[in-house]
């Protein structure tokens, strides 16, 4: 038992809402009912189901850019159409046999994490911060969107994989598991649901860990202070470095899970439209905190998407009234605030003894 203490305490360390008994039997509760659910559900409300996982990775790496690391980028889409976009010319290119796949996953995602350390080089080593480092991730997002919609001659080809403009890439493989010579094709149904639900599970403890750390520790007085942080002997663009490619890293990783879902990606992925949702998602839920941003991007996805079947000319309207009011009211979050609150009542009276 002693051996797996430090794990426990990174799990149960002050970065993170939720600790202690009560918690993580509610999360398990939680898993349970997660693991269950396909059973009782048809195939549509499963695959459906999968189309909101899809997305948390993409919010949970801009919250341990944003929230932890104190940088705003608008860069998250265009990682998750590059990672996205490779994964298509790829498969496209080499099939689905043997579990190509996973290989073209992984290559997909090694290339935006070259591409996202080459960005945040020169933002980071280039003193570039604040607001002015948003517009630069936002212009970023915005020319590679604007180059792939105007790819839509026939000359504008990887392989026999045609990139095809504004219309998008399509017929791209599912996932596939290899498995004893019959590979498991894994539809964006039951097979694919808990494929992402293992990948999230396993990312979020993973990322509790993280800013539960030395390094997570140190991201925080960055974000709180940088100079008194590098005046503490620490570099701060390191720190942001390495933060803002594992950000990336995991928006590639919702692109590749969507791609795989739809077999389809688009250009309107990295739109600027797009490249706002995120921010509207971890904002409402709380920035701060992993647990609220997971949260919350469930929900406010949840609400979106029925905005957009019973009235879809108001959902990016009340989304914009959502982010405002968040702002104004509540800062920190929704959920962040909610729960102070409740902690506030339930020990301010001994505090206050």
């Amino acid at each position: 038992m002693t051996r797996y203490l430090p794990f426990i305490r990174l799990l149960q360390g002050p970065q993170t809402l939720g600790r202690g008994p009560l918690f993580w039997v509610a999360a398990v509760a939680v898993l349970l009912v997660a693991v269950i659910y396909p059973l009782l559900a048809d195939g549509y409300t499963v695959g459906n189901t999968v189309y909101f996982f899809t997305w948390t990775f993409m919010a949970l790496g801009l919250c341990l850019i944003w929230g932890y690391g104190g940088t705003l980028s608008f860069g998250q889409t265009a990682f998750f159409g590059l990672s996205g976009y490779a994964y298509g010319v790829l498969t496209l290119n080499f099939g689905a046999a043997y579990g190509f796949t996973l290989i073209a996953l992984i290559a997909a995602l090694a290339c935006t994490a070259v591409f996202a350390a080459v960005l945040g080089y020169f933002l980071y080593f280039g003193r570039i911060s604040g607001v002015f480092l948003g517009i630069v991730t936002l212009s970023v997002t915005l020319v590679l969107e604007r180059f792939m919609a105007q790819t839509a001659g026939p000359e504008w080809h990887i392989g026999i994989a045609r990139l095809n403009g504004f219309n998008g890439m399509n017929g791209m493989p599912p996932l596939t598991l290899p498995w004893f010579g019959h590979p498991i094709v894994l539809f964006p149904d039951v097979g694919l649901y808990y494929l992402v639900l293992t990948l999230l599970v396993l990312t979020y403890l993973g990322l509790r860990m993280l800013v539960n750390s030395k390094f997570g520790n140190v991201l925080v007085a960055i974000r709180e202070n940088p100079e008194r942080a590098e005046m503490l002997g620490y570099d701060v663009r390191k720190y942001q470095l390495v933060a803002f490619v594992i950000g990336a890293v995991m928006a590639g990783l919702s692109g590749v899970l969507y791609t795989a879902w739809g077999q389809y990606i688009t250009p309107s992925s990295m739109s600027i439209t797009a490249a706002a949702l995120p921010i509207v998602w971890v904002a409402v839920g709380g920035r701060g905190d992993l647990t609220a941003t997971l949260i919350g991007t469930l929900a406010v996805l949840a609400a979106f998407q029925a905005l957009t079947i019973y009235g879809s000319q108001y959902a990016l309207v009340v989304m914009g009234l959502l982010l405002v009011a968040t702002v104004l009211i509540a800062p920190e979050g929704l959920i962040v605030t909610f729960t102070r609150f409740v902690g506030r009542m339930r020990h301010g009276p001994k505090e206050a003894a």
